[in-house]
């Protein structure tokens, strides 16, 4: 959610497991993912959908993500670590070449860092202009995903490892 996806975004490719839920809950307490996520998510599906994400506060699953094209690759459940290593194995053929778009894609339209700076000097603005009915949202917010971390934590790992 927010930050995680923000970081996930960051990456040239995003593989993700199909029962993966993402979103930018941000809206929800009157603000705004201000680390990246509209450049981010602009250069790589535009903006009308950018701003759809961050506005609704919608939680998105994978295939959702996929299909718009967020995901780059959707893997089964437990099978993220397989789909890395496949798509590894899979880039080996054609290394040069998909580095050298990576490289075209990175100069045609570059997140700069004063893009970064500047959007994040704005979310600084909007996060100062809080009040105190927004704050208690983000609590409750917060202690829900502490609740739902304790729970899942109390469940034992399962491993898929071949």
């Amino acid at each position: 959610m927010g930050g995680g996806l923000e970081a996930a975004l960051a990456s040239d490719i995003v593989i993700a497991e199909r029962n993966c839920q993402m979103g930018f809950p941000e809206i929800l307490f009157n603000l705004f993912p201000g680390m990246g996520a509209y450049s981010l998510v602009a250069r790589k599906v535009g903006t009308r959908h950018a701003e759809k994400m961050m506005l609704s506060g919608k939680i998105y699953s994978a295939q959702e993500l996929y299909e718009i094209g967020l995901v780059d690759v959707l893997a089964e459940e437990g099978e993220g670590v397989q789909a890395v290593n496949d798509f590894v194995k899979k880039q080996e053929r054609r290394a040069n070449g998909f580095q050298a778009i990576q490289r075209v894609r990175q100069r045609f339209n570059p997140v700069t860092y004063q893009e970064l700076i500047d959007i994040t000097t704005i979310w600084v603005e909007s996060a100062l202009n809080l009040t105190e009915k927004d704050l208690k949202v983000m609590d409750r917010l917060v202690r829900s995903q502490e609740k739902l971390f304790l729970e899942r934590k109390e469940q034992p790992l399962q491993l898929n490892v071949a």
